[in-house]
């Protein structure tokens, strides 16, 4: 049976697919769509590999 922490990965990696999608067939918002389904998938990653574990305080960068 899997986990929550699986389910939500799941979740966030199919998120990332629908970005990348998207990024394909617009190519005016590609880069802002690939960069989300990178974070996407990077947050599927801390989530499956690491459920409990925390982010370092950083500062947040303003674009």
């Amino acid at each position: 049976m899997p986990t929550h922490a699986k389910i939500a990965g799941d979740l966030l990696r199919e998120a990332a697919n629908f970005f990348k999608s998207v990024a394909e067939q617009n190519p005016a918002i590609a880069p802002q769509m690939t960069e989300n389904a990178e974070i996407y998938m990077q947050a599927a990653d801390l989530i499956e590999n690491d459920p409990t574990g925390e982010i370092a305080d950083q500062p947040v960068q303003e674009q």
